[in-house]
């Protein structure tokens, strides 16, 4: 059953009106088959105006919804195969952090992204999305290893932000950032990355230094959360509305300012509404710019990949 959100709650009722009204139907003889589909054109009506109207924070809890895809549907709807690797060689193996090998619509590739995990028991196995320095290492040694075969790298990211425990940063958690956003810059092979979910700060950036950055059109992605900033700034998370107005976190601000390269539309009502619609736009998007990406040489991506980012700001 989808679960609304705050600002839903006016098409939550009409969809709730909606199902009583043909489970009195299918208790009897009744025909309300006007009235349904008159309910029906008013809901779509009110989703419609009310996703084009989306402020910024809205869009964060549209990103964070639970129900969103994650990296495991990813992998099923657009790759035909994954063999994931495990392990950093040196530590052990973050589940907040998945890759392999993999081919998207015959396209050899290497895919990594960050994994949140669909309910309580995978959320608290993937820790709800956030890397521990292992998982970094991970992304660095896969990355490394497409390099060295000259794999194209296609990173999907989505979490709040590296894991900020103790144990994190005893083990290098700052080191294992920027190694793997070095790594990011350095690869000789084209990288393309995803926002599709929540993108937050460098636990999002060490597997999105990429030569084009792709954003499904409710993610979000900045440097803190909304809630963070606002607590430094007014001392009270309550105003995080603001915060996130002022931040320019959504996919249309971050395009603008040339963040972000390309944003990918999203079904009606987000991707959560339509999941196999949303994977299947973001696939059409990842192969368009695989092909474009691929009549590049190593300089010149690295060129393109620089000069991106030197022009960022």
């Amino acid at each position: 059953m989808l679960t609304y959100l705050e600002f839903e709650k006016p098409i939550a009722a009409l969809d709730t009106r909606i199902s009583e009204l043909r489970a009195t139907a299918s208790a009897g003889e009744i025909d309300i088959d006007s009235e349904v589909s008159k309910l029906e054109a008013k809901s779509a009506k009110l989703l419609r105006e009310t996703y084009a109207r989306l402020t910024p924070w809205q869009k964060t809890l549209v990103a964070r919804h639970p129900e969103r895809p994650h990296f495991n549907h990813y992998v099923a709807g657009l790759t035909e195969d994954f063999m994931p690797l495990s392990g950093d060689r040196a530590f052990a193996d973050d589940p907040a952090i998945i890759g392999g090998l993999a081919r998207i619509d015959g396209r050899r590739v290497m895919l990594i992204g960050h994994e949140k995990g669909d309910d309580t028991a995978s959320r608290l196995k993937h820790n709800f999305g956030m890397a521990k320095p292992e998982g970094y290492r991970k992304a660095t040694r896969l990355m490394r290893l497409a390099d060295r075969f000259g794999l194209p790298v296609v990173s999907l990211v989505d979490t709040s932000g590296a894991f900020p425990g103790v144990q994190a940063e005893e083990r290098g958690q700052a080191e294992a950032i920027a190694r793997s956003t070095e790594t990011c810059l350095e690869l000789g092979v084209p990288l393309i990355a995803a926002v599709v979910g929540e993108g937050g700060s460098g636990g999002a950036v060490a597997i999105a230094a990429a030569n084009r950055v792709l954003m499904l059109e409710h993610a979000v992605y900045s440097v803190i959360s909304p809630e963070g900033c606002a607590s430094i700034l007014w001392r009270t998370a309550d105003k995080a509305g603001e915060a996130a107005e002022a931040m320019k976190i959504t996919a249309a601000d971050l395009n603008s300012l040339g963040v972000v390269d390309r944003i990918v539309p999203e079904p009606l009502g987000g991707a959560h509404r339509d999941p196999t619609a949303a994977i299947a736009s973001l696939k059409g998007a990842v192969v368009e710019e695989l092909d474009g990406l691929s009549r590049l040489d190593r300089r010149q991506l690295l060129e393109q990949r620089r000069a991106k980012f030197l022009a960022i700001g």
